[in-house]
């Protein structure tokens, strides 16, 4: 087993589990590849109790990269969503604040509390789910990726379809989750066994679960599973899978008055490219979207 393997799916773990109890409650150090200038024009757009506060709270869910993760220090998050927010942070002209949920479960409870002013973590925007909180899209969450282990010697595919009758995982919490138990009711409308669904309490944890030969394959974001099969040597891409979803979106609370903010921030990164160099940066500009929608408009 490749040390580079061993070394980094141990600091996400030991991440994981050592910040857990603690996470919610207290700021992570953050680092971001790219700088962007105030707009002075749009700081007047941020509600007056953050702009009082100073700081805009925002929670994530450490997972892998590129999405968002700790560094090898263990302790400072990077990504591509710590990425964003920063910049609209300063786009805004004012701090971000970060906050680790301590997993993907806990982010709308901790929106719908007030504990978090937005939360980022690869969250796709769905009907259901803007019952219960609201979002601005910023990248697009169209294509998905099935990794196995290469002497698994699975032919690539491009359908849910490919799996009836086979065993695939998914995080906990997940849209992935959903979309392989429907696609397993679809296999037995047409006379196939159902897919097995195995749920993980997050990526990582179905990662190793590949690798150690318990699943024989994981169902997850395509960007975030390719950067996985480029660093961990027994893994590859079995299927790639497109899909019609809405775009992974900036959570807020209900009727957030921070919204319009973030969403005049994006759509003036988007314009200016600081947006499209972030995506860049971490080598998934494929998922760029022309225009940062709010939630009904994002499904139009």
């Amino acid at each position: 087993m490749p040390v580079k393997f061993i070394t980094g799916m141990t600091f996400i773990a030991l991440a994981l589990s050592a910040h857990s109890a603690v996470a919610a409650e207290q700021s992570v150090p953050t680092d971001s590849s790219v700088h962007v200038k105030a707009d002075p024009a749009l700081k007047s757009l941020i509600p007056a109790d953050i702009a009082q506060r100073g700081f805009i709270v925002a929670g994530t869910n450490p997972n892998t990269p590129p999405t968002t993760f700790y560094k090898d220090d263990n302790k400072t998050l990077a990504g591509r969503e710590i990425d964003i927010m920063n910049a609209v942070g300063e786009r805004l002209g004012i701090a971000v604040q970060w906050r680790d949920t301590g997993g993907f479960d806990n982010i709308i409870p901790g929106l719908k509390t007030g504990r978090y002013d937005v939360a980022l973590s690869n969250i796709n925007a769905t009907p259901t789910r803007l019952k219960q909180i609201d979002f601005v899209g910023y990248y697009n969450a169209s294509r998905l990726g099935i990794i196995s282990k290469k002497d698994a010697a699975i032919a690539p595919f491009t359908s849910l379809s490919d799996v009836c009758a086979k065993e695939v995982g998914a995080g906990s919490g997940t849209t992935q989750v959903t979309r392989l138990e429907e696609a397993s009711k679809a296999c037995e409308a047409a006379g196939k066994q159902p897919i097995k669904v195995s749920v993980f309490p997050d990526r990582p944890a179905g990662v190793q679960a590949v690798v150690s030969g318990r699943v024989p394959m994981f169902l997850g974001p395509y960007e975030g599973l390719l950067w996985q099969v480029k660093v961990i040597k027994p893994l590859t891409m079995s299927g790639e899978i497109s899909v019609n979803d809405a775009p992974v979106s900036v959570a807020f609370p209900k009727d957030s008055a921070l919204e319009p903010a973030v969403q005049a921030a994006l759509n003036s990164l988007i314009k200016d490219g600081s947006y499209q160099k972030i995506l860049d940066n971490w080598g998934i500009g494929f998922g760029a979207v022309t225009e940062a929608r709010r939630n009904q408009d994002i499904f139009k």
